[in-house]
C-alpha cells in the first residue's frame, strides 16, 4: 500500500482550509504523518494513547526518535543513559505499537554521524536496544553512500531489518545523499521529501529553518517521484511518502497533486466536517 502524507498535522492550511488543524481533520484528507513531537522531549504515554481516539482504522504514524537516540543530545539531563532513553521512548509508544498504527520510527542522524567502525557499532546496538520495531535510518553524510562502502551498507541494513529512507534533498557536493532507490526491508519503507532549495538548505542564518524546506514541486518533478514510487512498490510491502517542504506552505498541495499522479484513493478516512457555505 503507498501512504502520502506531511510532517505534523496542525500546520496545513492548504489541506484542511484552517490556520491550525486537528489530528482528526487532518486525517480526514491524508492517512498517514510524520510527528516529530518525540525528538524534542519523549511525550507521555497517556498523549500518544490519546491519539488513537482521533484517527480512523487505516491511519499510521511516523515518529521522529528522540535526539538522543541520534547522537544529538548527549548530555540530556533526563536520562543517564542511551539504554534508559530507548526503554522510556517505547515505553512512551507502547499504545501505538500494539494498536497496530506505527509505521515506523525514523532515526535522522546528524551530518557528523559518518560511516566509521563505532557508528556502525552504535546501529547494531541500537538494533538490539528497540528490539523488533521497525525502524527507517536516514543519514544525512555521503560517506554512507560512497562507492566503496555502500554494498557493505546495503547488507548491513537488511541484516538489521533497517529500512533505508530514501531522501530527495538538495544536492551539496560531497555533502548530500543521493536520491536511491535501495530497497532494504522488504515489509515497509519510507521516503522523505525536503524539497531541493539549494540556497536554502545551505542556509545558516536566524531563519535557516524557513528557508531550508522552502520549496515547491513542479509538474515534472512530481512526474519523476511518481516513477520512483512506481518501481519501488513492487520491492517493498508498505511504501509511506512524507513531504517535508512545508516552509512556504507547499506540502499539502505537492501531496495532493502527487496522490492524482498515482491513481490513488483513500477511502477509510475520518468524516470531513461539513458547513453551510
Amino acid at each position: 500500500m503507498l501512504r502520502i502524507g506531511l510532517t505534523r498535522f496542525d500546520e496545513h492550511q492548504g489541506l484542511t482550509g484552517k490556520n491550525r488543524s486537528s489530528l482528526y481533520e487532518y486525517a480526514s484528507h491524508l492517512p498517514i504523518v510524520e510527528l516529530d513531537t518525540a525528538y524534542y522531549a519523549i511525550p507521555k504515554q497517556t498523549t500518544v494513547a490519546n491519539w488513537l481516539t482521533q484517527i480512523p482504522a487505516d491511519f499510521r504514524f511516523v515518529i521522529k526518535a528522540y535526539a538522543g537516540l541520534t547522537t544529538q543530545e548527549a548530555n540530556s539531563p533526563y536520562f543517564n543513559s542511551v539504554e534508559e532513553m530507548a526503554a522510556a521512548f517505547l515505553e512512551a509508544f507502547e499504545p501505538l505499537q500494539k494498536a497496530g498504527k506505527l509505521f515506523c520510527f525514523l532515526f535522522q542522524f546528524p551530518a557528523y554521524f559518518t560511516c566509521t567502525p563505532e557508528n556502525v557499532a552504535y546501529l547494531r546496538k541500537l538494533r538490539l536496544l528497540m528490539g523488533d520495531s521497525p525502524i527507517a535510518i536516514e543519514f544525512r553524510d555521503n560517506s554512507w553512500y560512497s562507492e566503496k562502502v555502500v554494498a557493505s551498507m546495503r547488507n548491513f541494513m537488511e541484516q538489521e531489518k533497517f529500512s533505508l529512507a530514501i531522501i530527495d534533498e538538495p544536492q551539496v557536493a560531497n555533502r548530500s545523499v543521493p536520491l536511491a532507490d535501495f530497497i532494504t526491508n522488504s515489509e515497509f519503507t519510507l521516503v522523505r521529501l525536503h524539497g531541493r532549495n539549494l540556497q536554502g538548505w545551505q542556509e545558516k542564518g536566524p531563519d535557516w529553518q524557513k528557508k531550508r524546506t522552502l520549496y515547491d514541486y513542479s509538474l515534472s518533478e512530481l512526474q519523476e517521484l511518481q516513477k520512483l514510487i512506481e518501481k519501488i512498490q513492487p520491492e517493498t510491502k508498505e511504501v509511506a511518502i512524507i513531504f517535508n517542504n512545508n516552509s512556504g506552505g507547499h506540502a499539502a498541495g505537492n501531496a495532493l497533486s502527487l496522490i492524482k499522479l498515482l491513481h490513488l484513493e483513500y477511502k477509510h478516512l475520518n468524516p470531513k466536517q461539513m458547513t453551510l457555505f
